[in-house]
């Protein structure tokens, strides 16, 4: 079985790292056909949201693999097969992967089903909506090796959730629970483990009936403003409002609300 797996079904994209057996660790493979997916999905037109899981009901994951990806990425442990070297011969996959500094602005949920640690905590951060399990846990915990974490938690983290809550998380490299981790503002919503894909398929339907380029839209915007003075942001608003107001899907909405039926919306 590939070490991650891409579906498309309908409207949804499904993504699932797919190492149950070390609870879902990224290795050169995951790197390699993650980036592989989000450039898929980012290009197909028919694609309006997706969905990110682990394989199993244990981890989502448990983030970089210890054994194999930091050796190869220190040099201490030479390629050993075509994803190795793939992964040696493009570093930007790594960043691809984990979504930073690729611009993705279609929208991403994670489903996450328990262990969610380290790299796996830096990955639900370049997603939009998180939903987890009960029994989900969280945190960075590359400081207690020595490391830092380095997908993007140093540079999110902080944006995302209050500074002190942020910096506890990184510097005590500490796993926290689920309920923790919502009170931090870190997920969306704490389910039952049954519950957990219908939740994220419910989010996902919905927001694909919504207007495609208008949730792109207002993703990017979001994205862009993130961290600029407020002026600026309503300068990138305006923009957004210029690019979306004479587009095809903005006046089906209105009419179709008139109609008093649901609309048709086609990405133009």
């Amino acid at each position: 079985m590939p070490a991650l797996l891409y579906e498309k079904r309908g409207e949804i994209a499904y993504v699932t790292l797919n190492r149950p057996e070390v609870h879902n660790a990224m290795d050169a493979e995951v790197m390699v056909r993650l980036a592989d997916a989000w450039q898929d999905f980012a290009a197909d037109d028919s694609l309006r949201v997706a969905i990110l899981t682990g394989a199993g009901e244990k981890a989502f994951s448990a983030g970089a693999d210890l054994r194999k990806l930091i050796p190869l990425m220190t040099g201490a442990r030479e390629p050993e097969d075509e994803w190795d070297r793939k992964f040696l011969e493009n570093r930007r996959m790594m960043n691809i992967g984990l979504l930073r500094g690729f611009e993705l602005y279609k929208p991403i949920i994670s489903a996450i089903n328990g262990f969610c640690l380290a790299g796996g905590t830096e990955l639900i951060q370049a997603t939009d909506i998180r939903i987890a399990a009960t029994h989900a846990t969280f945190g960075l915990t590359e400081v207690k090796r020595a490391i830092v974490p380095g997908g993007g938690s140093m540079a999110r983290l902080p944006r995302q959730i209050s500074f002190c809550n942020a910096m506890e998380v990184l510097l005590v490299g500490d796993s926290i629970a689920a309920d923790d981790a919502y009170r931090f503002g870190l997920i969306n919503r704490v389910v039952p483990a049954e519950r957990l894909m219908e939740t994220a398929e419910e989010f996902a339907r919905k927001i694909s009936e919504n207007g495609p380029l208008a949730v792109q839209k207002i993703k990017e915007t979001v994205l862009k403003a993130l961290g600029r003075p407020t002026e600026e942001g309503f300068a990138l608003e305006d923009e957004a409002v210029r690019a979306i107001i004479r587009t095809e899907d903005a006046r089906e909405g209105p009419r179709a609300f008139a109609e008093k039926r649901k609309p048709r919306y086609v990405g133009r």
